[in-house]
């Protein structure tokens, strides 16, 4: 067995059953929230999601709102103008564009404000089950740092990750790869000494 298949197989026994640390209860939610995680933690993003979805549960709730009260409720997620005139501007091209829904391809979601690669893969893989790898910050470092990937950028990590993890595995080997990077894999003062993956990680290896 390749080292790159013992390295997946071990993250999959893992982190089996891993999900996204984001609350949602649809796509709609999730576009949002997703949005607005950039530069900023999962948890923090729940705790200002919670109050907003309640009050503005649809894209058209949220395309009517005054600019000046979505940026309230979002200002501790940082970088609220731009993420509030983002999220409020793809409510609106929701509904003049489809329907109020949320598109189920690339090139529709990132045809939305504030939508790139990454978001559009979160929405594809756990909104609709489509096989996508989303590479964050912590994706790109991870599996990198494995050998899964030898790129220095996300647009190559990502492509280098759709060739060595199978197509049907895309999807959760993200969340592996998450999850490894925050518990174990950090991007100062990764914990190698007690990671389950140090006796075949490149990185690991090094020193």
């Amino acid at each position: 067995m390749s080292d790159h298949r013992k390295i997946l197989k071990r993250l999959e026994t893992h982190y089996f059953g891993a999900m996204p640390g984001l609350h949602y209860r649809n796509a709609f939610e999730l576009l949002i929230a997703t949005i607005l995680s950039a530069q900023t933690t999962d948890r923090q993003v729940n705790a200002v999601t919670e109050s907003l979805f309640a009050a503005y549960p649809d894209a058209k709730s949220l395309c009517e709102i005054d600019i000046e009260v979505l940026e309230m409720h979002i200002k501790s997620t940082g970088f609220y103008r731009t993420k509030a005139a983002n999220v409020k501007k793809t409510c609106c091209a929701l509904l003049a564009r489809h329907g109020g829904q949320v598109p189920r391809t690339m090139e529709e979601l990132t045809a939305l404000y504030g939508v790139g690669r990454k978001t559009a893969n979160v929405v594809l893989s756990n909104a609709f089950g489509i096989p996508a790898i989303a590479v964050d910050t912590h994706v790109f470092r991870v599996s990198n740092r494995l050998g899964l990937a030898s790129a220095k950028n996300v647009a190559a990590t990502e492509k280098q990750l759709m060739e060595a993890i199978p197509r049907e595995k895309w999807g959760d080997a993200h969340h592996w790869l998450i999850w490894h990077g925050r518990q174990l894999c950090s991007a100062r003062n990764p914990a190698c000494g007690r990671c389950f993956l140090k006796d075949i990680c490149p990185w690991a290896k090094r020193g």
